[in-house]
Order: C-alpha cells, then sequence, then structure tokens
C-alpha cells in the first residue's frame, strides 16, 4: 500500500505566492514528546541515495511521526508542482475523487462558517484554511512537516500556520468551533485514538470534526490505477503497517492501516458521536489518475471514506 492521496512515488504540490506572510508557530513540547528530529532541508539528499525498501512491519508512535515529518519535508515541493492545479490555492477538496466542500457541506452550510475557529489538521500548504478564510472563518493550518508550510507561506493567507504533531496539539482547551482534516494525520499515525481525544479536547461542545482517509478496503487490493488494481492480492484483516525503510532498517515514511470497523471505534473511543460516513462517487468529469486512484477503479470500488464527528 502506497500512501493517501498521492502518486506512487509518494509526492504532494501547490500555487501562486503573495507577499502576504503569516506567522509559523513551532511546538517544541510536540516535536520533543514525539522524537521528531531537526527539519530537513531539501535539497542535501546525496546523488547516489538508496531507493527505500518496503515492507510491512510493525512501527509505533515516535518511529511513524519521525519517519512520515522527514518524508513529507523531502517531497513536499514535488508534491505541491505534481497536484497544486487539482488542488488550486483555496479549494477544498476531499479526497482524489474531487469532491469539494461546496458541494458536500460537511462541515455545514458556507454561510454559517462566517466568524467560526477552525483548526484545519494535516494542512499542507493550506488550501483548505484558505478556502474557509475566505468564507468568514477563522482557521488555523496545523502540520507535522515545516516545507508544506513553507508552501502555505509562498501562496499566502491571513491565519496563523503552526508545526505541530496532532497527537499533542498546542492548543488550550475548547479553542475551536470546528476541525477538519483531508487525508492529513490519520493514515500516518500509529495510534488515532490519541489524534481524536486531543482534537476533542480542542472543540467546543457541539464542535464538529470531518476527516477523509484512503477507504480501507483498499489495502486488499494492489496500489495500481489499471486492471491489475482490481483483484483483491492482501487480506483487509492485515493490519500491519506498511513501512519503507532506508538500508539501516529506519522508517523513511509509515502508514497505517485501520478497517471500517476500527475507524469507527476509534471515533467512539476518542469521544465522538459518529454522524455520518460518506463514500465519494467518482465524478463523471474528473479523467485524471492519482497514483491508485483512477476513473477506472472509482467507478467499481470506494477510494476515499470521510467520517463526520460531532463532539457532544
Amino acid at each position: 500500500m502506497r500512501h493517501p492521496f498521492r502518486d506512487t512515488r509518494g509526492r504532494r504540490v501547490g500555487g501562486k505566492s503573495t507577499t502576504r506572510e503569516p506567522i509559523i508557530q513551532e511546538s517544541v513540547s510536540s516535536e520533543h514528546e514525539s522524537g521528531h528530529e531537526s527539519v530537513h532541508r531539501p535539497g542535501h539528499e546525496s546523488e547516489h541515495e538508496v531507493e527505500p525498501e518496503a515492507t510491512r512491519r510493525t512501527a509505533g508512535v515516535a518511529e511513524s511521526a519521525r519517519a512520515n515529518r522527514g518524508w513529507w519535508d523531502r517531497n513536499a515541493d514535488e508534491y505541491q508542482v505534481e497536484h497544486g492545479t487539482f488542488l488550486g490555492d483555496d479549494r477544498f477538496v476531499w479526497g482524489p475523487e474531487g469532491l469539494d466542500e461546496v458541494e458536500a457541506e460537511l462541515l455545514g452550510p458556507p454561510e454559517d462558517l462566517k466568524g467560526r475557529d477552525v483548526l484545519e489538521i494535516g494542512a499542507g500548504a493550506a488550501q483548505c484554511s484558505r478556502w474557509l478564510a475566505a468564507h468568514g472563518a477563522r482557521p488555523v493550518a496545523l502540520d507535522i512537516s515545516h516545507r508544506q508550510l513553507q508552501h502555505a507561506l509562498r501562496i499566502g493567507g491571513a491565519f496563523p500556520l503552526v508545526c505541530a504533531d496532532a497527537g499533542a496539539l498546542p492548543f488550550a482547551d475548547a479553542s475551536f468551533d470546528l476541525a477538519c482534516s483531508a487525508y492529513g494525520a490519520l493514515p500516518f499515525v500509529a495510534d488515532p485514538v490519541r489524534v481524536l481525544t486531543e482534537v476533542r479536547r480542542v472543540l467546543r461542545p457541539g464542535g464538529r470534526f470531518v476527516f477523509s482517509v484512503t477507504h480501507p478496503i483498499r489495502w486488499a487490493f494492489p496500489d495500481e490505477p489499471g486492471p491489475e488494481g482490481l483483484s483483491v492480492s492482501a487480506s483487509y484483516f492485515d493490519r500491519t503497517p506498511y513501512v519503507e525503510q532506508d538500508e539501516e532498517g529506519r522508517a523513511v515514511y509509515v502508514e497505517h492501516h485501520r478497517t471500517i470497523g476500527d475507524r469507527v471505534r476509534d471515533v467512539v473511543a476518542g469521544g465522538f458521536r459518529l454522524v455520518d460516513l460518506v463514500e465519494p462517487e467518482w465524478p463523471a468529469w474528473n479523467t485524471s489518475e492519482w497514483g491508485g486512484w483512477s476513473p477506472l477503479r472509482g467507478n467499481l470500488i470506494p477510494g476515499t471514506a470521510i467520517f463526520v464527528c460531532v463532539r457532544d
């Protein structure tokens, strides 16, 4: 399994620049707790860098966080180049199918967003936060990758950017009305309940958290967009993480599998009430391929699962 919402080489990417640059707030304590190392600066890789080995093995909280922060710091530039047009600078897209919050209204009617405090988790270049701000919300864009947030600075926006781990949110209790995450954090963490519990903590009573992940059924199929991706090749029930590791066995990318039932139980264990589970159908207008996502597969099996949760 290769990682969600990216191509088969693992890339992500984004848009135009402006002169307005918000502040990137570093959460030192959360980085320390997660075992994070210093931010990788792109362009320092060896010319003879060995391709990571793909395997299935256990990976804990600290190892997963360290590996994925490093992966996104190294690949943010390519990702924003590769997928910036599809994502736009200020669109709110829930997944490769192209489901847009404008039509989905999973956070509620756009007119109700005005004046709401919204936390975007795994924001990348903060496209969703930019859309929220345009509708009168007060977003905060959080990501574990400093390099991704540098792309958010490049595009611009009058809202805070915070570099921190989703499992240790650097915010006071009841700070936000809403939270959202489009393929951010949840697919990559070893302890999703920890993240959900943190999100619940920073939400006000009645607050909504909506997050999208790779549809769990996709783990049973090869991550290929063509006919070869239509035959079951692995057990849906195998929760062993997908890990890419270097020559010394250190993880450089980790993705965690949870079944649909696991995700529902995680939501409940995190203190939320699940009010909807959306499986976007592949629209006729979308003729593009994105890694294992394609019109061929999208018309036959779901590729994205969106969980709509409420903090009572």
